[in-house]
């Protein structure tokens, strides 16, 4: 079928009609208030909320909002301007509850088609806030309120209309300063991911648990892949061992002695220590003591080998690509070593974050970008896990997880080269 440009004309009429109505329904309910700069009186407002069906604490959020705001609207200050994103798309992103109002200047106070609207004080607000890429901002409670300025039109005439967010407080700059310099967050985990560590006790075991299946095998080839295994297996226990015993390890007819570290202190609670580490640099090996003066928490710690040229990349050119993070399972002087061998000049975090940035679960909860991101610097909607296995995050942030194959230095050597 054809249309001609009358068909064509009436069929944009009637799109036109549809947006409007739909809209009418999406924000049916309407208050009064005031806005302010300040002690500045910038005008009265007419403040539209939502009525479509939303969850129950989405809800609740929006009322404790509108019921604020509805006494008044005191603007305490501007974001900083945004540089690559329209804050619409920002607090999009970072909000949990979506828009919670609309505001429009007032039509008791003066009529949107008059002349002096246009120079009026909400609509120099609204100029401003769309020319200079920024927000205006209220505190409300314990969370921030972001009016952003939005292009709207009312029989074909432009009018001061913003939208307001509810966040929590300085996210929106935090946010914005990483996407102003195009950086995101990243979240690693370390063991089977990063790392694979082990202690003499667990050498034993795990020895133990092959030789176990190794004598119920009846396929020839899998018994050869389990004693090659645990062959794999006690090389290095036997390298830990004298590691352990004597500080010391015979590579190659070599003997390699341990070398002093000094680890400093993380916080005014912190004293600084000293660690007797060997590295292995062809093995990619590197033996240390979680605490310096107990033998028994001796480790040997293999990286993966890819983790070097991650690093590299991840600090390119001096320009830093993400802010890292750490989620663990392990505790917390453990994780607190694994990164410091893994990032040994604190290019990635900073050693007066590494408190903050390194997140211990207890065994049996789930990872949570929510307590990995407690300083409000990210969202979790701004961020990538990098981890093995997927179950072991909260449902929300699953869709965030990369899954990499776990490292696997003993079952599949060559896995990794």
């Amino acid at each position: 079928m054809i249309f001609d440009g009358l068909q064509i004309r009436k069929l944009e009429t009637l799109k036109q009609r549809l947006k409007f109505f739909f809209e009418s329904i999406l924000w049916k309910k309407m208050y009064k208030s005031v806005v302010y700069k300040g002690d500045e009186l910038l005008g009265q407002v007419e403040i539209y909320a939502q009525e479509q069906q939303q969850e129950e604490e989405n809800k609740n959020k929006k009322k404790r909002v509108i019921d604020e705001i509805v006494k008044e609207i005191r603007i305490s200050h501007f974001s900083q301007t945004s540089e690559r994103c329209p804050p619409l798309a920002v607090l999009h992103t970072i909000t949990s509850v979506g828009v919670c109002f609309k505001m429009e200047e007032s039509t008791s106070s003066t009529t949107k088609i008059s002349s002096s609207q246009q120079e009026s004080p909400l609509h120099l607000l609204h100029s401003s806030c769309i020319q200079e890429n920024k927000t205006a901002v209220m505190h409300l409670g314990g969370e921030e309120l972001h009016l952003v300025a939005m292009p709207s039109r009312s029989n074909e005439r432009q009018y001061p209309c913003f939208w307001g967010f509810s966040v929590a407080p300085g996210l929106y700059d935090s946010c914005l300063v990483m996407l102003n310099l195009r950086c995101l967050g990243i979240v690693f985990d370390l063991d089977e991911t990063l790392i694979v560590a082990n202690t003499m006790r667990s050498f034993e075991d795990r020895i133990d648990a092959l030789q176990r299946k190794i004598s119920t095998e009846v396929d020839p080839q899998r018994i050869i892949g389990m004693l090659s295994e645990v062959k794999r297996y006690q090389d290095d226990k036997n390298i830990l061992k004298q590691y352990v015993e004597n500080d010391q390890v015979v590579e190659n007819g070599k003997v390699i002695k341990t070398q002093s570290e000094v680890v400093p202190a993380l916080s005014d609670n912190h004293q600084p220590m000293v660690r007797p580490l060997i590295r292995l640099q062809e093995k990619n090996i590197i033996l240390t003591r979680i605490n310096p003066q107990i033998r028994d928490t001796s480790v040997l710690v293999r990286l993966r080998p890819a983790w070097e040229d991650l690093r590299s990349y991840l600090t390119a050119r001096g320009r830093k690509r993400f802010e890292v993070y750490v989620c663990t399972m392990a505790e917390r002087d453990y994780a607190l070593e694994m990164w410091r061998l893994l990032d040994p000049e604190s290019n990635l975090i900073n050693s007066k974050e590494l408190l903050d940035r390194i997140v211990c679960v207890k065994s049996g909860l789930r990872k949570s970008l929510f307590n990995v991101f407690q300083d409000g610097i990210c969202h979790p909607k701004m961020a990538l896990v990098i981890d093995d296995r997927l179950k072991v995050w909260d449902e929300r942030d699953q869709s965030r997880v990369h899954v990499v194959p776990a490292f696997a230095p003993y079952y599949a050597p060559q896995a990794e080269v």
